[in-house]
């Protein structure tokens, strides 16, 4: 599956990311499929940006599949190039499923009986 997200750059207490279509297997600054675009997290200057995104190839990329990683997504919906309400909804539900799972977990293991060998502390 492939992610879109960021790789870190520039020197010590000097941020600087680039955004990147990447195999989500691989490393954060391992191979990149395609450079998207950059974010300067100093830029403090009024006029100047400090987000740039290719959006055609944005567009492109989610269009196939790819699932921005959180950071990203946020930029991403500040561009208005996704629908964030549709996303909140699905990760909504995706944290509800896992602690659903997790009490069921925790509930069988509390009615499992004790290990009878276990030394008692």
């Amino acid at each position: 599956m492939v992610r879109l997200r960021m790789q870190r750059f520039g020197r010590r207490n000097r941020p600087f990311y680039r955004i990147s279509a990447i195999d989500q297997r691989t490393r954060r600054d391992g191979r990149v499929i395609e450079l998207l675009g950059w974010f300067d997290p100093m830029t403090n200057k009024p006029g100047v940006k400090n987000v740039e995104l290719n959006v055609e190839r944005v567009k492109y990329w989610l269009s196939v599949g790819a699932v921005p990683s959180d950071t990203v997504m946020d930029m991403l919906a500040k561009q208005g190039l996704v629908d964030t309400k549709q996303w909140e909804a699905d990760r909504a539900y995706d944290r509800k499923r896992v602690a659903e799972a997790k009490a069921k977990a925790d509930a069988a293991a509390a009615a499992a009986p004790a290990d009878p060998k276990a030394k008692k502390a």
